[in-house]
């Protein structure tokens, strides 16, 4: 199976009881996760997490699984339709 670019949205609604958690799950899925970023959203009271993941269709559905398990979690992803293949060389 080959691996696609994606991303993840992640809404933590009780920061402090879930983040333990939830932190535990992206540090062992780490080497699926290409950037990270996370913003608390007072207004509404949650804070949200974004990934952009490269990975296959079932390393993105144990990660997300597992995310999901979590109570006060919601989660959505998608994986582009094909695979961009890999660089080796770098831009100058």
């Amino acid at each position: 199976m080959s691996k696609r670019l994606g991303f993840v949205g992640i809404i933590v609604e009780d920061r402090e009881r879930a983040a333990p958690a939830v932190n535990a799950v992206l540090s062992r899925h780490g080497d699926l996760i290409v950037a990270r970023t996370g913003l608390p959203y007072p207004k509404r009271g949650v804070n949200i997490i974004t990934l952009i993941v490269d990975a296959t269709t079932d390393e993105l559905g144990q990660l997300t699984g597992r995310l999901g398990e979590i109570p006060g979690v919601q989660v959505k992803s998608a994986l582009a339709k094909t695979t961009a293949p890999e660089r080796r060389d770098r831009p100058t």
